[in-house]
């Protein structure tokens, strides 16, 4: 699930999900866009064994460039209310 939820963020660069996810996403996201800062082939080969090829060629060739120069906190997690449904805490999980 983890994985899946990882592609999506990094594809759409925002998803909507509860808020225990996204902390929990925040951390996996930003040590795989670390290492896809370096940019080399092994970085790419590491990347394939998570996310689709879609996804690691945007991963590196145009998230990772945006944070070349920040050394971490590359997302951001905006709380929202409670799902109406069954009172889930929600929450808003984007690139920055």
């Amino acid at each position: 699930m983890l994985r899946t939820m990882a592609t999506s963020l990094i594809m759409k660069e925002k998803i909507k999900t509860g808020e225990a996810k996204a902390k929990e996403l925040s951390g996996y996201v930003e040590k795989k866009i670390t290492r896809a800062k370096k940019g080399d082939l092994a970085a790419s080969r590491y990347l394939a064994k998570f996310f689709c090829p879609r996804a690691v060629s945007k991963l590196v060739k145009e998230v990772a460039p945006k944070y070349k120069d920040r050394a971490g906190g590359y997302t951001r997690i905006v709380k929202l209310g409670p799902r109406k449904t069954d009172g889930a805490k929600m929450a808003i999980i984007e690139l920055v």
